[in-house]
């Protein structure tokens, strides 16, 4: 399974968002209401990437505007990172789930279906070029730098971009970009303790903020 035939070469990234309404790539696309692509400045500084849309973006058709959303944005003005040089995207554009009674639950992507969709990220990042990654999470984390990379390890270090990603001949090369990787917004909603969660997620944000000054 792939997405590589979906996506077009050298697009930019309006037509890298309407090709992805049809990727076929792998069978998330069956029941998702539809293909959630990144959104965000083309010339963005910082590349905020997380795991897969929710069921509230799933709905939408938007990154980052559910309840985890609204809380990455408070961390990112927080941190002080200018919100309008940030782009927000994910390692899977379909949202993956299960139904609990009525409600869709959401269902962690597995290696086959993230290494399926990562042409797509691949492509974003070939038209942005940004200055800096955040890995927002461990999915996110394995889309971009395999499997054994653990957040819970490395959070809040600065990284080389692309050096220490899984396969970093698929990602562009640009001079003084880095990477830093953090947990994902939902996990500090779920954190027995959200405020001393927040404060972490915050601080690491913060690590990006000082190394792009």
């Amino acid at each position: 399974m792939s997405a590589r035939e979906f996506v077009p070469a050298g697009a930019g990234l309006d037509r890298l968002r309407a090709a992805a309404a049809g990727c076929r790539g792998c069978g998330l696309y069956r029941d998702a209401t539809q293909t959630v692509f990144g959104r965000g400045a083309a010339d963005a500084r910082v590349v905020l990437v997380g795991e897969q849309p929710g069921d509230v973006e799933d709905r939408r058709g938007l990154p980052f505007v559910g309840p985890a959303g609204h809380l990455l944005r408070r961390a990112v003005d927080d941190a002080g990172l200018d919100a309008g040089q940030v782009y927000l995207t994910n390692a899977v554009k379909h949202f993956k789930y299960r139904m609990g009674g009525k409600r869709r639950l959401h269902q962690t992507p597995d290696r086959t279906e993230i290494r399926a969709c990562r042409p797509w990220l691949v492509a974003e990042f070939a038209r942005l070029r940004p200055d800096a990654v955040v890995v927002l999470g461990a999915t996110a984390a394995s889309a971009l730098l395999g499997p054994d990379f653990r957040v819970t390890r490395s959070r809040g270090r600065v990284l080389p971009w692309p050096a220490s990603a899984a396969e970093p001949a698929e990602f562009p090369e640009y001079d003084g970009a880095f990477l830093v990787a953090t947990i994902h917004p939902s996990a500090v909603l779920r954190a027995d303790n959200r405020e001393v969660a927040y404060a972490g997620l915050v601080d690491d944000l913060k690590v990006v903020t000082h190394h792009l000054r």
